[in-house]
């Protein structure tokens, strides 16, 4: 049986500063790892807010933010997932989940990009194409950023790839229905994968143009669709204790990913 793992969430709103963000996940870094946390994440966009120029220039993955982020995990010992964005070749940039620390390091690039609502994400972030698990802590986690949640295929694929824990940062932007449009879908998709979800949206920022900058209410989501925890609009850390062996229970009890289907990614 895979040991109980504490997870924080660590809401904030990220500024177009890549410096003064990487400071800010340091510090709630630190903070999470003192409460006892062994993975912490961070929200998308985490090094510079969607419309900054840190957004639209990124940086690539030995550079000073990402380096940076890994010298925080070093020191802290979290698995720690945080989103930046990283030259992708084209013009464009990915939007990326660095995902490193624990003795893992990796990345998942947004498959689903955020064109809806007026906004256009795919004109200056080009698609990821490929899911992505990683092992630590005796846990199989899944990554998925934001928009992916409305995409109820890739999840259930990440359950049946054996992802007992999924990881989802965000940058929700505010709207009518949105929020209870997020509550919905981090509940609907921790369900199709039959695993916990941990969402880590950024803190409430008032609304500008289109650009998605966050509603808050990161949360814990348990195997069947449970709420275990849940911040509200504010900066703050949700600190979460999550069984990812309730998972197997889950699957075995209500056999769904066993079921034939479409294995899509979605």
């Amino acid at each position: 049986m895979t040991a109980a793992l504490r997870l924080a969430a660590c809401q904030f709103s990220s500024s177009a500063d890549w410096a003064a963000n990487l400071d800010r996940i340091g510090a709630d870094a630190r903070t999470a790892a003192d409460r006892g946390a062994q993975v912490a994440v961070f929200p998308e966009a985490a090094m510079g807010r969607f419309g900054s120029a840190a957004a639209a220039a990124g940086q690539p993955l030995d550079g000073p933010f990402a380096d940076g982020v890994r010298a925080v995990a070093e020191q802290t010992g979290l698995l720690i997932v945080a989103g930046m964005f990283t030259p992708c070749g084209d013009g464009r940039v990915h939007n990326t989940l660095l995902v490193t620390g624990a003795g893992v390091e990796t990345r998942y690039d947004k498959i689903h990009l955020f064109d809806a609502f007026g906004s256009r994400e795919s004109d200056t972030v080009a698609p990821g194409d490929a899911l992505v698990t990683v092992d630590a802590f005796g846990t199989t986690f899944g990554l998925a950023t934001c928009f992916d949640l409305r995409f109820a295929a890739q999840f259930t694929e990440l359950g049946r790839r054996g992802a007992e824990v999924l990881l989802v940062p965000a940058s929700w932007g505010e709207g009518p229905g949105k929020a209870e449009q997020w509550d919905l879908l981090v509940r609907a998709r921790a369900t199709d994968a039959q695993a916990w979800l941990l969402a880590c949206d950024q803190a409430w920022t008032p609304l500008s143009g289109t650009d998605p900058l966050g509603i808050g209410r990161s949360a814990c989501i348990d195997p069947l669709g449970g709420v275990r925890a849940r911040l509200a609009a504010g900066e703050g850390i949700l600190i979460a204790d999550v069984e990812p062996s309730l998972a197997a229970d889950v699957r075995a009890r209500v056999p769904v990913l066993a079921q034939p289907g479409s294995k899509d990614r979605g």
